[in-house]
């Protein structure tokens, strides 16, 4: 099979592979896009099936297109983000080919680009951009061994309460996935344990605008760096049942078990850190600094928003958090079953250049790596705190397509 030759081969077809075919063609430069499976796999095949975007349609879109079957302030279904992207891949004509697997890329021998071995023959590439986002490869802690009686999947593997074995289930991660499918599992009468870590709480909603408006004109989407021991904050958030505000004493209200973070396992014992009073206290400061913020820009801009006089009403303390629960016997709890809701890693050996540190982390300025020829795009904090975003992506691809474009290296 003969080499085909290409000056920019994207890698991906989610998101930001999408966003980068866009910005690349308004650019003249010649490109294709491989994906392994299908567009937007991963909305597909990894998500719940009641899962709705975390923000609304208006916000988590590209500029250049608006959902065609929700309202802006509705939140996207699964299913209709997979449409979406399907939609803007035929509009915009993207040149993609799908079921390729790229195995390897390594500079060419004469320095002029790179070797790109697929499942679907040779390419000879004069950029890459690596497109595979950052939900890679799920992360489950090694805490609890595999052992019969007891089902522990990752939260990519969850879909629908009714496919897990009955009985109690333990959800550990309390961010966006974890909180959801908690309150979704005990919705449908379920035993629920949920482990909470530290975490932000933003409002949904406050003062008649949704938070990611709020993150938006107060400049937080646009912060080029998290702050110092952040870069990994989990953030609770949801759109579910029309979006409402993360409230895990609503949850505990309802029949949720609150546990603090999870640390070890013995004899059929989970034990968890005494740190859920702590964790919950510190969502609550996030969320009311989040308001203090809010406040604070209405007074400033003089503008019109109506008052929200009980945002800053919190309950008191469940017993579950007052009381914390130290030790768990998962059997005569009539645990089944562990959803490890505990985010990703990711992994690029298949991109075998200088563009990485010693511990494998991509070197890069804004997504143009320390290779030359070689850009990454979709990554958290890329260029800023919306950089993993539908939106943010697409704001990063336009910069790099431009970098290419002006870098020499946009020609045959």
């Amino acid at each position: 099979m003969p080499t085909e030759y290409i000056n920019t081969l994207v890698v991906g077809g989610g998101q930001a592979g999408l966003a980068m075919s866009e910005h690349l063609s308004s650019n003249g430069i010649d490109h294709l896009v491989l994906e392994r499976n299908r567009i937007a796999e991963r909305w597909r095949v990894e998500r719940w099936s009641s899962l709705v975007a975390n923000g609304p349609a208006w916000h988590d879109r590209f500029p250049s297109k608006e959902f065609a079957d929700c309202g802006p302030d509705d939140f996207p279904t699964k299913d209709s983000v997979v449409a979406y992207l399907e939609e803007f891949a035929e509009e915009k004509k993207v040149p993609i080919r799908c079921g390729v697997k790229v195995s390897k890329v390594t500079k060419a021998a004469d320095g002029g680009g790179f070797i790109v071995a697929t499942s679907d023959g040779q390419f000879h590439a004069r950029n890459i951009v690596a497109a595979t986002g950052p939900f890679q490869i799920p992360a489950i802690p090694p805490v609890v061994p595999a052992h019969e009686g007891l089902t522990q999947i990752h939260s990519t593997a969850y879909h629908r309460p009714e496919d897990l074995p009955d009985g109690g289930v333990l959800v550990v991660g309390a961010g966006s996935s974890g909180s959801q499918i908690a309150e979704e599992l005990r919705a449908s009468g379920r035993d629920v344990y949920l482990s909470v870590g530290a975490h932000d709480r933003p409002p949904r909603r406050y003062r008649g605008k949704d938070f990611v408006w709020w993150l938006g004109v107060l400049g937080k989407w646009q912060m080029t760096s998290p702050p110092e021991g952040a870069e990994h904050v989990t953030i609770a958030v949801s759109g579910a049942n029309g979006g409402q505000t993360v409230d895990f004493r609503r949850f505990a209200g309802n029949g949720i078990t609150l546990l603090g973070m999870t640390e070890a396992y013995r004899d059929g014992t989970l034990t968890f850190a005494a740190d859920l009073a702590r964790n919950i206290a510190q969502g609550d400061a996030n969320y009311l600094s989040v308001l203090d913020e809010a406040d604070a820009y209405v007074a400033r801009e003089g503008i019109d928003l109506p008052l929200d006089p009980t945002a800053r009403d919190i309950g008191p303390d469940p017993a579950c958090v007052r009381d914390p629960i130290l030790e768990l016997d998962l059997a005569a709890k009539g645990i089944k079953t562990i959803i490890w809701a505990t985010g990703f890693t990711q992994d690029f050996s298949w991109l075998d250049v200088d563009a990485f540190d010693a511990v494998g982390k991509p070197q890069h300025e804004n997504g143009v790596s320390s290779e030359p020829g070689v850009y990454f795009l979709g990554l958290p904090w890329l260029s800023m705190r919306g950089s993993a975003f539908i939106w943010g992506v697409w704001v990063d691809a336009k910069n790099l397509a431009t970098h290419i474009a002006h870098s020499g290296r946009h020609g045959a």
